[in-house]
């Protein structure tokens, strides 16, 4: 039987709730996470059409982009339309998860399907979020004990590297003491100066992990007072975060560009909108899915030729467009995050199967766009 809760640890290695924006509300909204999950329905928004889907379909978890209730509340009575769908999604047996701010800045992430619908390749971070704090342990052994000691560091998670464990450099070198009354060492003796042939041992390691590598150093030493140092290492970007920049495999006229960005996105009243010269080359492009306009000064910055994103305001898009460049392309908030949701369902299937379970997994097609006429 998969649980509700083998479903959602899944969900949370690929979307770390701790990768969200401060101000977003993300994870489990309604749901036991001992039910089973049988059948899961993946959204943008949880609005009331899509609850009903979910309901009438039979299914038992409803993962959305965007979260139902982002602002804290006082109250979930009927009489309000988010306390009706909360309501209706417990007496339904339907849990609710949601992936918003932390699915943007996940590797891969909302962006990355947008890039990927429109082609884009060789993409990075237009906002790249820090790499995980790293730090680097050091320490000397005796020369016979170095392999011993590199085994029970790399245990307790320290020298990880890429696809490679247990990496390590060291030197060898003379370790010199002189142990006080009191002391028993293992090498020398109390009042006489010992110098004992040393390897020195430098592993990196994620600085959450200290505590545990401190305590197997201490573990596996020989010494009753073995030396040691952690050095917090320099922050560095990571393949993590908002946007994403990538190249056409061809460059294109940004007419034709806008035409490929309509035929790879889902049809909405609200089309996509374009700015700047239509046989203007377009090659290097910025996407964000969903709300951009904040982004300007790091689109800029980057010296795209195109940016795409959603609901770009008046004021903020002329700004941008006196400066010349990009070209600007604005399409549908909620077309420009739909791709997302297959990234989502086969990589949540994928994590599931790699833990021996699996579940029936379905994508709404059911626009939720706030337009729904253009005339």
């Amino acid at each position: 039987m998969t649980t509700l809760a083998d479903v959602t640890a899944v969900l949370d290695r690929l979307y770390d709730p701790a990768w969200a924006e401060s101000w977003d509300a993300v994870g489990l909204v309604t749901g036991d996470p001992e039910q089973e999950v049988r059948r899961v329905l993946f959204a943008v928004d949880p609005m009331r059409g899509v609850v009903d889907e979910a309901i009438e379909g039979g299914f038992d978890l409803l993962v959305t982009h965007h979260p139902l209730l982002l602002r804290g509340v006082n109250s979930v009575a009927t009489s309000t339309p988010k306390g009706r769908v909360i309501h209706d999604l417990i007496r339904g047996g339907v849990a609710l998860q949601v992936c918003h701010t932390n699915a943007d800045n996940a590797n891969p992430g909302v962006s990355d399907a947008l890039a990927a619908a429109i082609g884009l390749r060789d993409t990075r971070p237009l906002k790249p979020m820090p790499a995980d704090p790293m730090d680097k342990v050091v320490v000397g052994v005796p020369v016979g004990e170095t392999q011993a000691m590199l085994d029970a560091l790399a245990k307790a998670g320290a020298g990880r590297v890429g696809n490679y464990e247990r990496a390590a450099w060291s030197v060898t070198g003379d370790g010199t003491f002189r142990p006080l009354e009191g002391a028993n060492p293992t090498i020398g003796t109390v009042g006489d100066i010992e110098v004992v042939r040393e390897d020195r041992i430098e592993m990196i390691l994620p600085r959450r992990k200290r505590r545990a590598v401190a305590e197997a150093l201490v573990a596996a030493h020989s010494y009753e007072e073995p030396a040691y140092d952690f050095y917090e290492l320099a922050a560095l970007p990571s393949e993590r975060g908002g946007g994403r920049i990538g190249v056409l495999a061809e460059p294109l006229p940004l007419a034709d560009f806008a035409r490929l960005v309509a035929e790879s996105l889902p049809r909405t009243e609200h089309g996509v909108r374009v700015s700047g010269d239509p046989e203007r080359m377009i090659e290097t492009v910025a996407v964000v899915g969903g709300a951009g306009d904040s982004e300007f000064d790091r689109v800029r910055a980057a010296g795209v030729d195109a940016y795409l994103t959603a609901d770009l305001r008046h004021h903020p898009a002329t700004e941008a467009r006196a400066y010349g460049d990009p070209a600007l392309v604005d399409v549908a908030h909620w077309a420009s995050e739909w791709p997302w949701l297959a990234d989502a369902e086969r990589l949540l299937l994928a994590g599931l199967a790699a833990q021996g379970s699996t579940v029936d997994t379905h994508i709404s097609t059911l626009c939720t766009d706030a337009w729904t006429l253009r005339i």
